[in-house]
């Protein structure tokens, strides 16, 4: 029998100065060539987390270890409050957002697959934050780091047709790289598999 060890590594805790959200890299996407990542998440109270989304590829997996977190997962309005060792798993192409809506801060994990991109989004998204380059809601001010950012994490909005959005996000990649746009979001990753083909 081969016994495997799990990815050890100094946790690598960033804190976002805009939203007040922290994160900790518990196992990094370049630790398994970016099929997996674990990250744990710190939101304060009445955080927003994400409006309504899915990937096309990623799967996610929710588990909370402290307070309760908010999920409304499937269609709009069906909402499942999550409390400690409570898991929801969020298949590929399914619609999910997530929220602090307790007076308590909630910690809790993800488990993304693949992860690489995903990663490299929110270190991107909390990198920006730190250098004052996001507006009140925590987003990149620059419409191409937003692109770059969003084509990386494999999320598209509800509400906006996926075909316009991924046309528009594409443009606006396409724009970013003849720009070296992406050049300005290396130092956000430690790693290069987040990196646009």
């Amino acid at each position: 029998m081969i016994l495997t060890k799990p990815y050890r590594m100094n946790a690598e805790t960033i804190t976002n100065p805009v939203t007040g959200d922290r994160m900790t890299i518990l196992q990094p996407a370049h630790a398994s060539q970016g099929r997996y990542a674990k990250i744990c998440f710190d939101l304060p109270p009445g955080a927003q987390g994400s409006p309504l989304h899915y990937h096309t590829e990623m799967d996610e997996t929710f588990t909370v270890l402290k307070g309760f977190l908010a999920i409304e997962v499937g269609q709009k309005g069906n909402v499942r409050i999550l409390q400690p060792s409570e898991s929801l798993q969020v298949p590929a192409g399914t619609h999910h957002s997530f929220c602090n809506a307790s007076s308590d801060w909630v910690t809790f994990t993800t488990e993304n697959n693949p992860a690489a991109g995903f990663e490299q989004f929110i270190r991107g998204l909390y990198g920006l934050a730190i250098d004052g380059k996001v507006n009140a809601a925590g987003m990149p001010t620059d419409p191409l780091q937003l692109a770059v950012l969003l084509k990386l994490s494999d999320t598209i909005p509800v509400g906006m047709p996926p075909v316009f959005f991924q046309a528009l996000v594409n443009t606006l990649v396409w724009i970013a790289q003849r720009l070296q746009v992406e050049t300005s979001l290396l130092k956000y990753w430690p790693q290069a598999e987040g990196r646009l083909k």
